[in-house]
């Protein structure tokens, strides 16, 4: 029996996140083990009088391809894709795979390729939900609870489960209403940031400089990633200076980056060190001339959401922490970094560690002093 908590999920997506109208060309993509929130999505687009484009793809295709795909294979960049998301008016992703650990042994060289194929489609989304006519791209990603995405949070599926729902505020009468609640307090963070010049991040092993002057700041308040619960833009490409050393893993493409450190100089990555996979790291960062620049640089406010689970959808919102991507910037932000990758990485602040706004504290050992910005996530 399918858990009702899904159909709820499948509503606030399509009501809340992408706002379905009648007529839109509606894509949902997932891969088969998220076949019962594919569903649920496919029957509420269908109820808002949406053309569902169904792409539910088989786990194991990406791994056949890296396998035994020669290196013109991996580097392809379908036409059909392109023009694909050239032309929907909505994307819905759901993420959920039977093995997070399929691509472990896959040679990071074809990783890389694999990568920069998308780059002309990545292109395209983040130019397209950038728009302010009706030809933008409304989209949202949400993760679908499974066995191994439990594994990997260290929970059983019912504690995942329940981790998943409780995160979008599944759990309340009207989650809605407080998403809503959400970004009216984030939107008061927002107004500071967009005034800013340079923000600075200091934690164990970190010192880092942001550029931000002049660039836009987003309040994601659960109409793309779901669950949200960040602010962010993209920085300034030659004004990131010092060392950020991330807390926690950084996982992209299946395979998990530990004890990752960078040190910035004109905004570029100059040194990178990891004390697992690190010739991963460095095949994802030099894969193009953006990938040594940040495109994205947040601050997660989801205070429901307090323990890493190796899943970046999650992490990245986790209150009291910032994150950072190396790679393809948000068009909306201002930012002009051009790559094929957008890798976040996270760095916790929560013990010892603190934002300064033009030398102004912000938030210290993961709390915002000023009280109107979020400091909880109110149960009602």
């Amino acid at each position: 029996m399918r858990d009702p908590r899904l159909e709820k999920l499948a509503q606030v997506l399509v009501g809340h996140s992408v706002g379905v109208k009648k007529g839109d060309v509606v894509q949902i993509r997932g891969g088969s083990v998220t076949e019962p929130l594919i569903l649920a999505v496919l029957t509420e687009v269908v109820k808002a009088g949406g053309h569902p484009l169904i792409r539910m793809t088989p786990e194991e295709a990406t791994d056949i391809l890296c396998r035994h795909g020669s290196d013109e294979q991996l580097a392809y960049v379908s036409p059909l894709a392109k023009r694909e998301f050239s032309t929907v008016d909505v994307s819905i992703s759901i993420w959920g795979e039977a093995n997070t650990k399929s691509m472990s042994n896959v040679p990071p060289a074809k990783q890389k390729l694999l990568s920069k194929a998308k780059k002309p489609i990545l292109k395209i989304f983040l130019d397209r939900s950038a728009k302010k006519d009706d030809t933008r791209l409304r989209w949202v990603g949400t993760q679908f609870p499974c066995q191994a995405s439990a594994q990997d949070a260290e929970m059983s599926l019912a504690e995942y489960e329940d981790f998943v729902f409780n995160g979008g505020l599944l759990n309340l009468p009207n989650p809605v209403a407080a998403w809503k609640r959400l970004h009216i307090a984030q939107q008061h963070l927002v107004e500071l940031l967009d005034k800013a010049t340079e923000v600075r991040f200091i934690a164990p092993g970190t010192d880092l400089r942001v550029g931000v002057k002049g660039r836009k700041w987003i309040n994601c308040s659960g109409q793309q990633n779901f669950p949200d619960g960040e602010v962010f833009t993209g920085p300034l490409e030659d004004a990131t200076e010092g060392t950020v050393r991330y807390t926690f893993p950084a996982v992209y493409g299946g395979r998990e980056v530990r004890d990752v450190v960078l040190t910035f100089k004109g905004g570029k990555v100059v040194d990178a060190r990891a004390s697992r996979n690190e010739d991963f790291l460095f095949e994802m960062i030099d894969q193009d001339r953006g990938g040594r620049t940040l495109g994205e640089i947040a601050i997660g406010t989801n205070f429901g959401i307090r323990q890493f689970t190796r899943n970046t959808l999650f992490d990245e919102k986790i209150g009291g922490t910032f994150h950072a991507a190396l790679g393809a910037a948000y068009p909306e932000t201002g930012g002009k970094n051009n790559s094929g990758l957008h890798w976040d990485m996270v760095c916790d602040l929560r013990r010892g560690g603190r934002i300064e706004v033009d030398g102004k504290v912000l938030l210290k050992n993961g709390k915002f002093l000023n009280p109107r910005f979020p400091q909880r996530m109110k149960k009602r």
